[in-house]
Order: structure tokens, then C-alpha cells, then sequence
């Protein structure tokens, strides 16, 4: 790919991000072209409908989740801590409205990549005994997406609580 069209993609991603953070995926083609300073035909050429866009930004989105992982991984004293720094980063306030905006959208491979690595860790806690065995990653998965993709049905407040719940030191 060209460096400029790299360039524009990029700005287009950035661009619909913020603007399906928003206003929800349903956010105008139009102001995301805006925004990125492109062209609604650059945009449309780079992603030919709003399908094609969105599983573009849930991809990004959950390469950018594995990143934290691994970064959270690499920071924590343990498995247990990486884990739970994971799960606080991925339900802050622009992250939970990113995962609600994309909910419904499919990248199903890094979706499986982000969960057989979060999976590796929580057996890793597990192994260590610093998190509960009875809890798993599809437990995890849960959590997260009653906090990231629908906030405001359990105060933010009680997530730090539930995780020590987990917390087996």
C-alpha cells in the first residue's frame, strides 16, 4: 500500500473511532470523511460500506486489546495482576463505548486471538494460585462485556469489588 493511502486509511480509522464512540456505529459516513479530511469517495474506496469499515475498527480495536494484554502481562508482579489491569483498562469511560459501538460487529479471528491469550494468562493465575480456579475466561468475557458494553447497569464502583473477589491471594 502507498504511503499516502496508508495515510489516509489511518486518518479515516482515527476518524471513525472517535466518531463511532459517539454517536454508535450508525455515526455519518460523511463526518467520518470529514473529520479524517478526506473525501466521502476516499472513504468509500478504502472501506466500500459501513460493514466494511466497522469490521476494520473492531479488528484495530481488539489488536489493541491484546496489546494491553501483553503490556499488563509484562508490568504486573503476577498473572492475577495482569488480569485484572487488563480488565480495568479495557472498560475505561472511550474504550467500554468503542466495544458497545462494535458489539455486533465480527473479527472473529483476533476476537480468538484475545481470548486464547487471556485465556493463557488466566490459567496462569490459576496454576499460581493467585486467582480462583471455579472462574474462567468465559467468566472474564462476561464481566467484561457487562462493564464495557453496557455501562451504567452495574455501578462502575463494583467492578474493583468483584475483582477482588477473584483475587486469591
Amino acid at each position: 500500500m502507498r504511503a499516502d493511502a496508508r495515510r489516509n486509511r489511518d486518518r479515516i480509522l482515527e476518524a471513525a473511532r472517535d466518531a463511532v464512540a459517539e454517536r454508535g456505529p450508525d455515526a455519518p459516513m460523511e463526518l467520518i470523511a470529514q473529520r479524517a479530511g478526506v473525501g466521502v469517495g476516499t472513504l468509500y474506496r478504502r472501506f466500500p460500506d459501513r460493514g466494511a469499515l466497522l469490521a476494520a475498527l473492531a479488528e484495530q480495536y481488539v489488536h489493541e486489546l491484546i496489546e494491553a494484554l501483553d503490556q499488563a502481562e509484562a508490568a504486573g508482579p503476577d498473572a492475577w495482576a495482569a488480569v485484572r489491569a487488563f480488565v480495568m483498562y479495557s472498560v475505561e469511560k472511550g474504550r467500554g463505548a468503542m466495544a458497545t459501538a462494535l458489539a455486533g460487529t465480527t473479527a472473529p479471528q483476533a476476537r480468538q486471538a484475545l481470548v486464547r491469550r487471556l485465556d493463557e494468562l488466566v490459567r496462569h493465575a490459576q496454576t499460581d494460585r493467585t486467582m480462583r480456579a471455579d472462574v474462567g475466561t468465559d467468566d472474564l468475557m462476561e464481566l467484561l462485556g457487562a462493564f464495557a458494553c453496557h455501562p451504567g447497569v452495574i455501578p462502575e464502583r463494583f467492578l474493583p469489588v468483584l475483582l477482588d473477589g477473584l483475587d486469591r491471594r
